[in-house]
Order: structure tokens, then sequence, then C-alpha cells
């Protein structure tokens, strides 16, 4: 049987993933997943391929603020609801829109943790980010902060064959991966159409192409060279222009205002 083994937000765009039992669909994805970003001096947005240290920066969330804790650093709260803000116009890959503007504070507060000028932001939900139709074809995918597409699968059973493969084994948290199946063979994923259990139907759109973030480590933000290194061997896409590829992008294709949760199972549809 297949099943959501896990489940995992990440609020703050690149910074430290929050591991739920549940969360709410929305068209955009899991419920406040990559909600807020970093951005530069010119809105260009940040993550860990510049900044592998905001692997240190801790989210929680609560029913009124976003909490921020980092090594060396006194706490910061962001207010969720009920704050006038600023409007910051920012890049993100090939989208420029509109954003929230979170204030001096937090800006200060990430600027001399990271040593570099940047501005906190968040999504603005009157924003439309589309995910590329040349993948979604028909379907149109609304996106908040996520690089391209609003959910990212893993599967439980591809990372236990990767780590058979390296000389010791590695977290899953290193693909940042919003959704783990288990209970299917290894990288079955990439033959999934869709994930369904009642009304949520997920399909599964795009191979995820990895970049070096997968060799960071979450825990300390130190840089190596796996999993791509071994990656490169065995997982080179040729639909990816020869990419190494783990795990697949997926869009909301019913399910809206529903709950997922840790241990549900998922009724699969095969491409092939």
């Amino acid at each position: 049987m297949t099943f959501v083994k896990s489940l995992h937000i990440y609020p703050l765009k690149s910074c430290r993933g929050i591991d739920i039992g549940e969360a709410r669909l929305t068209h955009s994805g899991l419920e406040w997943d990559r909600n807020w970003m970093l951005v530069d001096r010119n809105g260009l947005f940040i993550s860990q391929r510049e900044h592998p240290n905001m692997a240190l920066i801790a989210i929680a969330l609560d029913a009124d603020a976003m909490r921020m804790g980092a090594p060396g650093m006194p706490p910061l709260k962001i207010a969720l609801h009920g704050r006038e803000r600023a409007r910051r116009r920012v890049f993100i890959w090939e989208h420029e829109g509109h954003t929230f503007d979170e204030g001096d504070a937090a800006a200060k507060w990430f600027g001399d943790f990271l040593g570099t000028h940047c501005r906190l932001v968040a999504f603005d939900a009157a924003e439309r980010r589309t995910s590329d139709r040349n993948w979604t074809g028909p379907d149109e995918a609304l996106n908040r902060f996520s690089d391209g597409f609003p959910i990212l699968v893993a599967n439980a059973a591809s990372l236990a064959e990767l780590n058979a493969r390296l000389s010791g084994p590695i977290p899953m948290s290193l693909f940042r991966p919003n959704i783990v199946i288990d209970g299917v063979a290894p990288y079955d994923e990439d033959h999934v159409d869709t994930l369904s259990a009642g009304s949520i139907v997920l399909r599964l759109v795009k191979p995820c192409t990895r970049c070096e973030i997968t060799t960071t480590d979450q825990d300390t933000g130190q840089r190596g060279v796996e999993p791509l290194e071994t990656l490169s061997t065995y997982r080179a896409n040729p639909r990816m222009g020869g990419g190494i590829t783990f795990g697949q992008n997926a869009i909301v294709k019913g399910g809206i205002g529903v709950r997922i949760a840790v241990g549900m199972p998922l009724a699969m549809r095969w491409t092939f």
C-alpha cells in the first residue's frame, strides 16, 4: 500500500523546514509553504545556493506569528495578521511581481546573520505566479515562492536505494520535499501520473532537477559533494538536458481546502 510517510513545509524559502502531521491543501501547495523569502537590494531572491547558512535559520508557526531563530541571534517574531506593510517589487526566476515587505527590524536581523543586505518579503495572494505550462499542459498551477511548482514529492524507497550506494546515509531533508511517500519501489515516482486520496488529486508533472542545496547539511550549513556526485552516475535525465533528478514536482488537481495527513493511503495512476 502506498501512503504518506511524512509531510514538510518551508514557510521561509531556503530556511529550515517544519515536519508536520497534516496540512491543508491550497491551489499553490501546502498551506504556508514558501510564503516568505529573502531578497537582495535589487529585489532578486536569495537562497541556500548563495548562502548555505540559511539552513541554520529555524522556523516555527503558531496561530498568530512566524517565529525565527538562528545561532547567536535573538528570537525574531513576525505577526501573521493585522499589520500595514509596504509593497516591494521582487524577482524569482522568470517571475516579476509585488510582495509585502516585513520591515526594517526583520531586514536587519537577517542581514546581521547572513552578512549581506536583504529584505524579508511575504507573498501577496493577489499575485498570480504560475508553473511552466510546457510541463503542466492544460492545467494552470499556482505557486507562491517555490522554485517552479507547488509541491515536491519524494519516495522513501528511492532514498534507501541511494543510501545503499553511499559511504554513509543521508537524510531526506537534503532534498527538501513536501510529501514523502512510501510503499512503492525505488524511483516508481518517475512513472506516476497522479496520487489521490478521496477528493485530493496531485498530478506529478516534472522530474525535479537537483542543485548544490542537496549537498548542504541542513543541520550545520556545511557543503560537501554528496549526494550529487553519486546521483550523477545514474540519475542524469535526458529529458532534463542531462540534469540530475530526484523526486517529482506536482500540482494540485483536486482537494483544495482538504487536509492531507501522514499515514493517509494513496491511490496511484501510472503513466504506463
